[in-house]
C-alpha cells in the first residue's frame, strides 16, 4: 500500500486520520476472464471483506465517511458486468475516493493477452459479456477499448497472461496484507525469452551471458533453486561483478522508487528456457533485498514447481 502523507491542514481543518485507523479498500476490476474472481478469492483468504459485481452507483454509498465498518479491510471488485458501469464515472468516483483522508484505497486492474483470453473462453464455452452474438474476440477488443482508461489509472496492473492461478494468489496475497506497514512491494519473476518478456515487468535483466547449466548433462534437469546449479552459474568468472551491480543498482532504486510513490515493482530476470540461470538470480537477488528488509515475492514464470 502507498504510504500515507497528510495534507496540510489549515486553521479551520479537524485532525487528519491516523493510518492505522483508515479503512483500507481494495477495487478489483480489469477484463473479464483475466483472473479476477481469483484475485478476490485471494483476498477474502487474507481477511477482507469481499463485495462482487457492486453496482457503480453504491460505491459511494458503500464507503460513505462515518459508517462503521467491521473488517479492517473491504475489497470491491467492479467491471464492465457491474449495473450503471462507466470507465468516465468509475474514474470520477475513484478520484473522490482517494481524496478521503479515511481511506486507503488501491485499484488492482487483473489484465490478459488476447489471445489467451480467446482460449480460455473457448475451453470453458462461456460467453464474454461484451460478445452477445458477434465473436469472442470482438467482445475483448470491445472491453479493452472501452477499459483503457481504467487500467492507465490504475495503482497496480497484473498481468496474467502467463501466470498460473497460484502465481496470481502468490501476488496478491504478497501486495495486499492486511498487516502491512506500506511500501514498496518487488516482485522478482524468472522467465524464458523463447515465450517473450513479461509485460508486466518494470525493470529486465537479460542473464543468457552467464555460462549455461544447460549443457551439462547431469545439471540439465535440475533449475536454479538446485545448490549444484546454483553453484555452477556463480562459478562463471563474471558473475560476482555482475551480482554486485545489480543488487547494488536495486539496493540504491528502491528507496527511489518508494520515495516517489511507486507501491509495485517488477524486476525480470531472463535466460533461454527460464529455467536455471533466471531462476537462480530471482532466488539470489530477491534473497538479498529480503535479508535488507524489502517486502518480495520470487516468482518462476516459466518453471513448475510442486
Amino acid at each position: 500500500m502507498n504510504e500515507y502523507f497528510p495534507p496540510e491542514a489549515s486553521q479551520d481543518e479537524e485532525e487528519t486520520v491516523a493510518p492505522a485507523d483508515r479503512l483500507v479498500v481494495v477495487l478489483v476490476t480489469g477484463l473479464s476472464g483475466a483472473g479476477k474472481s481469483t484475485a478476490m478469492k485471494a483476498l477474502e483468504d487474507l481477511g477482507y471483506e469481499t463485495i462482487d459485481n457492486l453496482p457503480l452507483a453504491f460505491l459511494t454509498a458503500l464507503l460513505s465517511p462515518g459508517e462503521e465498518h467491521p473488517a479492517r479491510g473491504v475489497a470491491i471488485n467492479v467491471d464492465i458486468r457491474s449495473r450503471g458501469f462507466s470507465a468516465e464515472q468509475f474514474l470520477r468516483r475513484v478520484e473522490a475516493l482517494r481524496e478521503r483522508a479515511d481511506l486507503d484505497l488501491q485499484v488492482a486492474f487483473i489484465d490478459c493477452a488476447e489471445d489467451v483470453l480467446a482460449r480460455r473462453y473457448t475451453e470453458t464455452r462461456h460467453r464474454h459479456p461484451m460478445a452477445e452474438d458477434r465473436p469472442v474476440r470482438d467482445g475483448i477488443a470491445l472491453e479493452q477499448r472501452l477499459m483503457a482508461d481504467v487500467r492507465d489509472d490504475s495503482d497496480d496492473v497484473i498481468d496474467t497472461t502467463l501466470l498460473t492461478t497460484n502465481d496470481l494468489k502468490r501476488l496478491i496475497k504478497q501486495r495486499y496484507p492486511l498487516d502491512s506497514v506500506g511500501g514498496l512491494s518487488v516482485t522478482m519473476m524468472s522467465f524464458s525469452y523463447k515465450k517473450g518478456l513479461p509485460r508486466e515487468a518494470d525493470l529486465v535483466f537479460d542473464v543468457r551471458f552467464l555460462d549455461n547449466p544447460h549443457w551439462v548433462p547431469e545439471l540439465r534437469p535440475g533449475t536454479g533453486r538446485d545448490p549444484e546449479v546454483a553453484a555452477y552459474v556463480a562459478a562463471d568468472p563474471v558473475f560476482p561483478e555482475f551480482d554486485q551491480h545489480v543488487t547494488g543498482m536495486l539496493t540504491f532504486l528502491l528507496p527511489l522508487y518508494q520515495k516517489e510513490g511507486k507501491s509495485y515493482l517488477t524486476v525480470a530476470f531472463g535466460c533461454t528456457g527460464g529455467r536455471h540461470r533466471s531462476v537462480f538470480m530471482a532466488e539470489r537477488v530477491g534473497g538479498v533485498l529480503r535479508e535488507s528488509g524489502h517486502r518480495v515475492t520470487v516468482i518462476h514464470r516459466d518453471t513448475l514447481f510442486a
